[in-house]
């Protein structure tokens, strides 16, 4: 499975999924962003179906961010069913996130 794009128009509609839900709320111009991205491409193909991952770019999707409270970037959040689950904030080695996944599986 790969990454989606959500908006602030799709993002509920995302999140209320059954299975889990991984969003990385991320900047163009943050390094750990643009650095933990093929962490996450990674992650996606290793756990397939089993999570949906998910980004959503903060400046094009201030209304979300603001909601979920993310003052800094990368900021993590899992769902479930449109609930939050966890909260991760920083870049984080791939290990750290797949088991922190792999424990709301």
């Amino acid at each position: 499975m790969s990454v989606i794009t959500v908006t602030d128009r799709t993002f509920d509609q995302t999140i209320r999924q059954a299975g889990p839900v991984l969003v990385d709320f991320w900047a163009p111009w943050c390094g750990p962003c643009r650095m933990l991205a093929p962490v996450l491409d990674e992650l996606a193909q290793e756990l397939g179906d089993r999570v949906t991952i998910a980004k959503l770019n903060i400046d094009e999707n201030p209304y979300t961010a603001s909601r979920f409270g993310v003052m800094s970037v990368p900021t993590l959040k899992l769902f479930r069913g449109g609930i939050e689950l966890g909260t991760l904030v920083g870049y984080k080695p791939k290990e750290l996130l797949k088991s922190w996944v792999e424990s709301y599986l």
